[in-house]
């Protein structure tokens, strides 16, 4: 950016965004409060949704990550991403449907930014706009379908590791029989909760390094869903031979946990191995 154009598009800043948007933004606050406090004392308390708060401060994070960013020339059109924004969360409020009030927070977002900056500070704060989507819970209906064929998956493999290994194990449906003991793969263990935990954590990672090679980008992209699944794999294998040699108290209590905390700890670590091997072929070209 030359001298003069810094001149007419000076850095974008927070206090001069909120001056001159300070009514719009009283507005939007007035809409996220009353969402705000029904997500903390509903839909967070819950173990499917307890990371919310932590993907809410990283959405925040984000955007302040971007305070310094030059905008580009003012644009009207962000008025008609806050009206779509306003419609869809006065539909989603009025009818309680979490992906019309909470997704509506992106086109008003968006709008606002627009109106701000054009679509050049659009395009700089579309990631953290995104972001966004890891707050809306996914639709009952598809939970359902995904998690029926998650917990087929991860029983038929750790049925078949198992018994290849010498267990006395069998199967039927998502119902483990191994020993004296019956163990049920319940949707909390079908991967999709972890799934989608782990593709913010995952597309987080990737922002953060910016690398400077889009397919090493890609690649690390689409391994984090497979390492979630093989993930998740390990931890019900771990609970399975814990409830096997140490009785069915042992896996229902602190190490059901620890599975939990291990399954992390394998798909964080797997990713990042994977990029390092990645560096040794796709390594980051030196920039200015």
């Amino acid at each position: 950016m030359t001298a003069d154009q810094a001149a007419v598009f000076p850095p974008f800043q927070i206090g001069r965004f909120i001056t001159r948007n300070l009514l719009v933004l009283a507005g939007l606050a007035a809409l996220l409060l009353p969402t705000l406090y029904d997500l903390g004392t509903g839909l967070w308390q819950s173990n499917e949704q307890g990371h919310g708060p932590l993907v809410l401060l990283v959405v925040l994070y984000l955007f302040w990550r971007q305070r310094g960013a030059s905008p580009g020339r003012c644009s009207a059109w962000g008025w008609p991403l806050i009206c779509a924004g306003l419609l869809a969360y006065v539909l989603g409020r009025s009818q309680e449907i979490w992906l019309l009030e909470i997704g509506a927070f992106i086109p008003l977002l968006a709008g606002l930014l627009v109106l701000e900056g054009g679509w050049k500070l659009l395009r700089q704060h579309a990631f953290a706009l995104g972001f966004i989507v890891f707050l809306i819970p996914l639709p009952g209906v598809l939970v359902d379908w995904l998690t029926t064929g998650l917990k087929g998956d991860v029983s038929a493999l750790v049925e078949q590791i198992l018994y290849t290994a010498g267990y006395p194990i069998a199967r039927t449906g998502v119902m483990l029989s191994i020993g004296p003991y019956r163990l049920l793969v319940a949707d909390a263990c079908s991967g999709l909760n972890s799934l989608f935990s782990l593709l913010a954590m995952g597309s987080l990672y990737v922002y953060l390094v910016h690398h400077t090679s889009r397919l090493r980008s890609l690649l690390l992209c689409l391994l984090i869903a497979p390492l979630a699944f093989a993930a998740n794999v390990v931890r019900v294998l771990i609970l399975v031979l814990v409830t096997y040699y140490w009785g069915d108290a042992a896996g229902q209590g602190f190490i059901h946990q620890f599975a939990g905390i291990a399954l992390f700890a394998v798909a964080l670590g797997g990713l990042y191995l994977f990029d390092a091997l990645l560096g040794l072929v796709l390594p980051d070209r030196r920039t200015e």
